[in-house]
């Protein structure tokens, strides 16, 4: 769990949370996307690239907070992996991982959904959008709310 300028190793992380009791790993990686809205709203289909800083001192625990609920709210879950890039990140980059490994399918959807959801509500992390003609921070910002905070997204079994 952490941050790190460098290139997040999905396979590796991918590989580390497969278990023999779990059957199932779900893996969500976030991507730097060619568009975005500006802070007027407007979309943007131009962007370069983004720009990822982190109140480096306070992402682990937000990160242990994360794991802290998810284990409270999913207690099968097996190995977690939360990790954030920082620095400049070109299209296509991946800027996000979170994994999780459960025994089952449902949980472990359910489980890697919220992680990723709490850690863009909960982290102190901030994207700064860049563009040809300029550049402005991530529509998304506000102030950091607990995980406990974050709501479960369910998934309905259908037949």
């Amino acid at each position: 769990m952490g941050l790190t300028d460098q290139v997040l190793p999905v396979g590796t992380a991918y590989e580390w949370c497969v278990q023999p009791q779990c059957g199932a790993v779900v893996l969500f990686s976030g991507t730097v996307r060619d568009h975005a809205a500006d802070q007027q709203g407007n979309l943007r289909a131009d962007v370069s690239h983004l720009t990822y800083e982190a109140y480096d001192e306070q992402v682990v625990p937000a990160f242990e907070a994360i794991e802290a609920e998810l284990r409270h709210r999913w207690p099968t879950a097996g190995r977690i992996v939360l990790l954030h890039r920082t620095g400049r990140l070109a299209l296509m980059e991946s800027s996000v991982l979170a994994v999780v490994s459960a025994p089952h399918r449902p949980e472990a959807f359910e489980a890697a959904r919220f992680a990723i959801d709490a850690l863009k509500a909960s982290a102190p992390i901030w994207k700064h959008e860049e563009w040809a003609d300029g550049a402005d921070w991530g529509t998304g910002a506000h102030a950091p709310v607990a995980p406990q905070a974050v709501p479960t997204v369910s998934s309905e079994v259908r037949t």
